[in-house]
């Protein structure tokens, strides 16, 4: 929350347990949660990355997270994710939105959409 918050960088998730705290936390605002399940061979993740870190300046009221499917597998399993990337939008801990693949329009207008 503190330091973290006013950066308005991407969190990368490093575990499980950080993951279903920061989840935890999402429940208690208003904030919308962007969810970026990639993985560091994926191509297409690679090319929204810019576009992801564009947005995270723009979108200030909005959380990005980042979550390696190899690292946290069990997150992206519980979230059914088999394709990279995969945003997944949380508003109070429900799935608000799903884009499937580097549909940046899309996400823009996702985001857009469930941010207010």
């Amino acid at each position: 929350m503190g330091a973290k918050a006013s950066t308005h960088k991407i969190v990368e998730m490093q575990s499980t347990s950080q993951w279903t705290a920061q989840l935890e936390a999402s429940k208690q605002s208003n904030k919308l949660l962007v969810i970026d399940f990639s993985a560091t061979w994926c191509g297409p993740c690679k090319s929204m990355e810019p576009t992801i870190e564009e947005y995270a300046t723009i979108y200030k009221d909005v959380q990005f997270i980042k979550i390696d499917v190899d690292m946290l597998a069990d997150v992206a399993r519980e979230f059914k994710v088999d394709a990279m990337p995969t945003f997944v939008l949380i508003k109070k801990g429900k799935e608000v939105g799903r884009i499937v693949g580097a549909r940046k329009a899309e996400l823009q207008k996702m985001i857009e959409k469930h941010r207010i």
